[in-house]
């Protein structure tokens, strides 16, 4: 990242490093649509093992691997809960009717977290002709909207055991599970005896620069291959990407810790600033608040352009700030520096 622009819209802004390009020219690779290219097999096998699940599809975005989810656990004429603030339900461009012929059922959760009585609550009547059947139950962890918020992990117990109580299968969009991981005492392999099916993106706060991967058993990845080839989703030579992927499990998972280090200094930051009229709680590397007055969110990203910060509005009068292995202490040092209105 240039040191004249602060770039915070996003953690998918991030450039692969040169430790990771160097693993990507090495790559060997073959025709994954075939299913032999090496080391998108050897990406898949290391996350399913990492999670203690049976397989594992490497995808283009964590939006695909969510929509292949849903698509193989619902049925036309299916219902999926999820928290009102989730990604599958308000940035997937519809996926879930598009995709699954499937509705929705939102709930006002906890910053995106809901729970198991909630869940339960929600759950349609089976013999009611009028209402679709409830097939599924979907959890983001960690929650963007909810400023990075991490679920705990009793209450997920907890809601699988409303799902299993109810035929209901568990879906887990984990586009930054990671950063959960390292903040909780739960593991991987934790989650992956929870959830029937998991995506995560490498593409976030593991810096790769694109991916993502479903996790399931054999028989939810073999439905879910044949709909990502559906849905365009098959690629060739893609062991050069899937390359990154294994680069960025061995060496960037630990390294979030930083992330979240710099988000809770933005928050001090911004929480003395008299536009700021306040700062959701910040868990991991997502930082949102509200603006004071009247300000506009449009209107302070405009100023803040001119200033060399980049960042995303997250309603009419919130901001997102999102940290990543490209923003340093030095970049910090130079926000502090230039987070200031004309």
């Amino acid at each position: 990242m240039d040191a004249t622009i602060i770039d915070l819209r996003s953690d998918t802004v991030t450039r692969p490093s040169s430790a990771m390009l160097q693993a990507m020219l090495e790559a060997k690779v073959g025709d994954d649509v075939f299913g032999d290219d090496p080391t998108v097999n050897a990406l898949e096998q290391k996350a399913a093992a990492m999670f203690g699940m049976q397989a594992a599809l490497f995808c283009p975005s964590g939006t695909m691997t969510n929509q292949l989810a849903i698509r193989v656990h619902c049925q036309p004429g299916s219902e999926v809960i999820c928290d009102q603030l989730s990604h599958i339900f308000l940035y997937e461009g519809g996926g879930i009717a598009l995709n699954a012929f499937s509705s929705v059922k939102t709930l006002a959760g906890d910053l995106g977290r809901i729970t198991a009585e909630q869940v339960q609550n929600a759950i349609n009547n089976a013999e009611d002709v009028h209402q679709p059947v409830t097939r599924m139950v979907s959890l983001e962890n960690t929650m963007n909207k909810g400023g990075g918020s991490i679920y705990d992990f009793n209450e997920i117990r907890k809601i699988k055991k409303v799902c299993i109580e109810n035929g209901l299968t568990l879906h887990l969009d984990g586009a930054r599970l990671f950063n959960a991981l390292v903040e909780t005492s739960e593991t991987p392999a934790d989650y992956g005896d929870v959830f029937d099916t998991i995506s995560i993106c490498l593409s976030k706060g593991l810096g790769c620069p694109v991916g993502s991967l479903l996790l399931g058993t054999n028989e939810v990845i073999k439905k879910a291959r044949r709909f990502r080839k559906v849905m365009g989703g098959g690629w060739r030579q893609a062991g050069f990407l899937a390359a990154a992927g294994i680069y960025a499990l061995d060496n960037n998972i630990d390294r979030l810790r930083d992330d979240h280090r710099r988000a809770k200094s933005i928050g001090e930051i911004l929480s003395k600033k008299s536009f700021v009229k306040s700062v959701y709680p910040i868990t991991t590397n997502i930082v949102i608040f509200e603006l004071a007055g009247d300000m506009l969110a449009k209107d302070f990203i405009a100023a803040m352009a001119g200033k060399g910060i980049k960042c995303v509005a997250f309603g009419k009068h919130l901001v997102r700030f999102v940290t990543h292995l490209d923003f340093t202490d030095h970049h910090l040092e130079i926000f502090e520096q230039n987070l200031a209105l004309p």
